[in-house]
């Protein structure tokens, strides 16, 4: 995967100094290229197509990110994408799908609705429709490349790696994050905002949630239903999901740029709220790794949010 970055792992003092988490590290994803994770799951994604599917292009839903890798990852190989996002994706996302070169069409009230468009579009055009989430290269480019990479970067600093705090949406970074670190003893916990919780959900019913309605949140990455595909995965390893308030994400994205100097979306924002919370419980005793999943935050958006804080 060689468009994708090794991101940076930071020790993060303050985080260690609110907490009672022991040693504490974010893992900078928001400094990938196209600025999230998700362009790991892309690439690995587009690799893997046949030559036949290469030339026919791509289709995908996103709330902004998995797109935006897509069309790097597209673009670079020669493969034809398309995003269809909801209506309420954020402007600066979709001008990075555009300046990456993806064809952009805005359908769809959330992110499922607008799935389901895609899916429709692929099957008409004769594409292939890549999930964001129900893909196994996804799931294995997002997850389990960071997974590996996260634990090659601690035990380079001497520390032993306990905890991995990640956000979830439809499962696709979890599921990969639980293949990898599971098996090796480490503590996988997935966090989603209590507004929109699909996994969180399936899991206390005992089934994945396919088709789901909620509340919006203002983590907007993290809203939509999960698959049989990551819900088994998160099942099978026994995962442990924490829900966290709308505005102790808010406060988490504050507390990321002001105290650690860190622009990161509200996404990102919400395992941080769940460790500030304490709704995540970690091993002092062992480190702590946070993926910081993006910062593809809107500049107007972010001036916003500090400013409501200083009121």
């Amino acid at each position: 995967m060689s468009s994708v970055r090794r991101t940076p792992l930071v020790r993060c003092a303050a985080l260690e100094a609110a907490t009672d988490a022991g040693p504490v590290f974010l893992k900078l994803e928001c400094l990938q290229r196209t600025g999230s994770f998700k362009l790991r799951g892309a690439t690995e994604a587009i690799a893997s197509l046949p030559a036949a599917e290469r030339e026919a292009g791509v289709v995908t839903a996103s709330a902004g990110n998995h797109g935006a890798g897509l069309a790097l990852a597209g673009g670079a190989a020669g493969v034809a994408v398309t995003v269809v996002v909801p209506e309420r994706t954020p402007q600066n996302k979709q001008q990075r799908m555009l300046g990456l070169g993806a064809e952009l069409l805005v359908q769809g009230k959330d992110y499922d609705a607008s799935e389901a468009i895609a899916r429709d579009l692929a099957s008409k055009r004769g594409a292939t429709f890549v999930s964001a989430f129900d893909d196994e290269n996804v799931i294995r480019g997002n997850g389990g490349s960071l997974g590996e990479e996260i634990r090659q970067q601690i035990e380079a600093l001497g520390f032993t790696l306990g905890t991995v705090l990640a956000p979830v949406g439809g499962g696709g970074l979890i599921g990969g994050l639980a293949n990898e670190l599971s098996p090796r003893e480490v503590t996988v916990v997935g966090c989603q905002p209590t507004n929109n919780c699909a996994m969180h959900d399936s899991l206390a019913l005992g089934r994945a949630l396919c088709e789901y309605e909620k509340l919006h949140t203002v983590a907007e990455g993290c809203e939509g239903a999960v698959c049989e595909r990551t819900y088994s995965i998160v099942a099978k390893h026994g995962i442990e999901i924490v829900t966290v308030s709308e505005e102790s994400i808010l406060d988490a994205v504050r507390f990321l740029y002001r105290e650690c100097g860190v622009v990161a979306e509200t996404s990102a924002g919400v395992p941080v709220a769940a460790l500030r919370t304490k709704v995540a419980r970690c091993d002092p005793a062992s480190a702590t790794v946070i993926v910081i999943s993006g910062g593809n935050i809107d500049d107007s958006a972010l001036d916003s949010l500090l400013a409501e804080g200083d009121n």
